[in-house]
């Protein structure tokens, strides 16, 4: 493994406090009511209440991480520390390690999102934004790039950037035998918020960042990245490794996976 690899997720609630600096009508509004009006206002701009990416707060973000070490899933923080600090935190491990990035939709999403919110906190990540003024072997292969491979979006790839053929990875996870997502998706997020399940939230997105993983070893068969041994003993190593984990979600994912 030339180097460590870092799959990541993120989930997002509606930014209540920027939406209320940016509309004057939401001061005095409660969070729920404030959201309610922006998506209200958003179904009436376009049709549907997903709000603009800037618009989008980061609540987890979930990782795992591979390398000579082993193998490690989880959410950065606590369930008591701000979106600064999560933000910050992934950047730390890019500035750190220099990891090989892997996302599911991260170009569209996830990137963009957690761009933003690094602005807004104020946040230096020299080395993620590095494009070859720095290291010279950036500029051939970066994380800002569409199409260069140390940030992999594989939705993006293997839809041959064409939107049209996007796939969900739900979808495409349990057709490779994986066990997809499990009692969340992104809709809930906001509602569970809000009821003060966080943690829940955070479990969810572990288990989406596995999904990404395993879905990417099997990219990696596909391209010749793994031969078929190969390939087989990461699956069952990725499966022990969450064997060991004592949290309930694993043992649901498991039996899911079974």
């Amino acid at each position: 493994m030339a180097s460590p690899v870092l799959v990541f997720d993120i989930e997002t609630i509606p930014d209540v406090d920027g939406l209320r600096k940016l509309e004057p009508a939401y001061a005095g509004l409660t969070d729920d009511a404030v959201a309610e009006a922006a998506f209200a206002a958003r179904r009436e701009k376009v049709g549907h209440d997903f709000l603009p990416l800037h618009l989008q707060r980061v609540a987890a973000i979930s990782c795992v991480f591979r390398d000579r070490d082993g193998f490690r899933v989880k959410s950065l923080g606590t369930l008591e520390d701000g979106e600064g600090a999560l933000v910050s935190g992934f950047y730390r491990t890019i500035e750190k390690y220099a990891p090989q990035l892997v996302s599911w939709n991260g170009g569209g999403f996830d990137l963009p999102v957690l761009h933003y919110r690094a602005m807004i906190h104020g946040i230096s990540a020299p080395r993620y934004w590095d494009m070859g003024e720095d290291d010279r072997e950036f500029k051939w292969n970066n994380y800002i790039s569409r199409y260069h491979q140390r940030h992999l979006d594989l939705m993006d790839l293997l839809a041959m950037y064409q939107a049209r053929a996007n796939a969900p990875l739900d979808d495409l996870a349990k057709l490779c035998g994986f066990p997809g997502k499990l009692g969340m998706d992104g809709s809930k997020v906001w509602e569970a918020y809000r009821a003060g399940k966080l943690d829940e939230i955070r479990n969810y997105c572990e288990t989406d960042v596995v999904n990404t993983y395993l879905v990417y070893c099997r990219y990696q068969l596909m391209r010749g990245g793994l031969r078929q041994a190969e390939y087989e003993q990461e699956i069952e190593f990725v499966r022990r490794s969450l064997e060991q984990e004592t949290a309930p979600h694993w043992k649901e994912y498991l039996g899911a996976w079974r």
